[in-house]
């Protein structure tokens, strides 16, 4: 998830050029914004178009669909419906889609990226219902033969656990995927300039008008000493694409004075310990962005960089501690060309 600064720039750059510009046709486009409060987050979105296409029922009417399927907080959704079943049920589209693609995504992570930490989730205290006290070496032995992917199948429009105590988890992709379908909808209606932005992650397309310039999008960084304010920013510009961000220093709890972070590992069922604070990554779309940007985070400075070696689709910015606690920052080739 992009962080709070970090969008809140973003949105200045875009919205403080709102005026009126024709397309070659002749049809003046006016700018229009919408924002509201959905998947307990927030989402502004900025268009382009001759008139006012997209009205914000319909937004508020799409992410409530999705929500109807993916959220874990709410009672009478799909996913919900499937964690407490004993075997299989049947996917509607938004759940098809995301969990084949976290299957997807767990096979080449090599299950570092796993949907079904559900159970270690709601042990943590990072479950629909917070606050739990800290587990207990029983507690997380006890729990870990109901995680894994390999667990979970799919035939046809069936969702197959092998285990009654499988359940999973898809807030982590679910927000980018939210943010494409929102996408999908201009591009329907022949918008072809926009942003959409829904709990910091987002998606771009087109440029700033009149000037025709790049959108460019502010990455909050923290400082020197990692418990102090954060105070740095980096500015990327961004063609078209995805940016979001998985960090460990905003969000965690404390529980018996202890910092416990929400990133947790499929393999030990305790937080993951890296050298990583935070990782922004840029994709083609938003569900790819925000699904791999916690698998990064989870594998580690090298081991991120590792894996990306072999892919030219993704793009990644790293904030790390190096052996002495300091605060240090790299990217990859291809997202330092973003920088400004």
């Amino acid at each position: 998830m992009l962080l709070n600064n970090a969008f809140l720039i973003l949105l200045l750059s875009f919205t403080g050029c709102l005026t009126v510009h024709k397309t070659p046709g002749g049809s003046a486009l006016k700018a229009f914004s919408l924002s509201g409060f959905a998947q307990g987050t927030t989402y502004h979105i900025t268009y382009y178009a001759p008139d006012s296409i997209v009205a914000k029922r319909q937004i508020d009417s799409l992410l409530e669909n999705i929500d109807s399927s993916l959220s874990i907080y709410k009672p009478y959704s799909l996913i919900t419906s499937f964690n407490h079943a004993e075997k299989e049920m049947q996917m509607d589209k938004h759940l098809k889609t995301v969990v084949a693609r976290s299957l997807k995504i767990s096979r080449e992570t090599k299950g570092v990226s796993d949907i079904t930490v559900y159970p270690l989730m709601a042990l943590w205290g990072f479950g629909p219902i917070p606050g739990a006290p800290l587990p207990g070496k029983a507690d997380v032995e006890k729990v870990l033969p109901c995680v894994g992917s390999g667990k979970l199948s799919i035939n046809g429009n069936r969702l197959i656990k092998a285990l009654p105590c499988l359940k999973i988890d898809v807030n982590g992709i679910a927000q980018g995927y939210s943010v494409d379908v929102i996408s999908f909808m201009l591009e329907r209606k022949k918008i072809h300039n926009y942003l959409v932005e829904l709990g910091g992650e987002i998606k771009i397309k087109g440029r700033k008008y009149p000037g025709k310039s790049m959108l460019r999008i502010g990455i909050e960084t923290p400082a020197s000493n990692i418990d102090d304010a954060p105070v740095l920013r980096k500015i990327i510009e961004v063609k078209n694409g995805a940016v979001t961000t998985s960090g460990n220093y905003r969000k965690y709890h404390e529980a018996n004075g202890r910092r416990v972070t929400h990133l947790l590992s499929p393999f030990t069922g305790y937080p993951f310990n890296t050298d990583l604070v935070s990782v922004t990554v840029w994709a083609r779309d938003a569900i790819t962005a925000d699904a791999y940007d916690n698998a990064l985070m989870g594998m580690g400075l090298q081991g991120a960089l590792n894996f990306l070696q072999r892919r030219n689709d993704l793009h990644a910015y790293f904030i790390y501690q190096d052996s002495n606690g300091i605060i240090r920052d790299t990217a990859t080739t291809g997202f330092y060309k973003m920088f400004k």
